[in-house]
């Protein structure tokens, strides 16, 4: 049996945001129901970064500031390519315990994969993604004494 590849699912047209930009103003992108994620990529294009709701209702528990995007998003990121089986997608998106895959070809960011678009290609089995990283911390001022002695994290995932 031919396992299909992720390029059929993939959302070529998936938002996406440079580091720099205030935080604010990418959640306002996030609030349109079409885009699940945002894609971080940097001044040559390579993808650096994903943001995606979970990252910012992290930073609206953990400060009040206004921060850049580069602040919360997951970094280092996993990626596929487009001929990635949906299989192994999956499968990387649960080690991960994310529900997004930015897709790159050559280097070349080409879209965004999620675990709702290939929902109907795979078992509801194959599809559960728990997170098994810490909370993310983000370093303000204004943080309590007790969470500065808190570790940091290495959370290296999308949410």
């Amino acid at each position: 049996m031919i396992e299909p590849t992720v390029e059929p699912v993939v959302t070529d047209d998936a938002a996406t945001v440079s580091p720099g930009l205030p935080a604010p103003e990418a959640a306002e992108r996030l609030r349109d129901p079409a885009v699940p994620a945002l894609v971080v990529l940097d001044s040559a294009g390579d993808v650096v970064g994903i943001a995606s709701d979970s990252d910012f209702v992290a930073l609206v528990a953990e400060s009040p500031g206004s921060v850049p995007v580069e602040a919360i998003m997951s970094s280092p990121v996993r990626t596929v390519a487009p001929g990635t089986p949906l299989g192994l997608a999956a499968d990387r998106m649960n080690e991960a315990g994310v529900k997004h895959l930015p897709v790159v070809e050559e280097g070349v960011y080409r879209g965004l994969v999620t675990l709702e678009a290939m929902a109907p290609f795979l078992s509801r089995n194959r599809l559960r993604v728990a997170w098994k990283g810490d909370p993310i911390h983000i370093d303000t001022e204004e943080r309590s004494e007790t969470a500065e002695t808190d570790p940091p994290s290495d959370r290296a995932a999308d949410s």
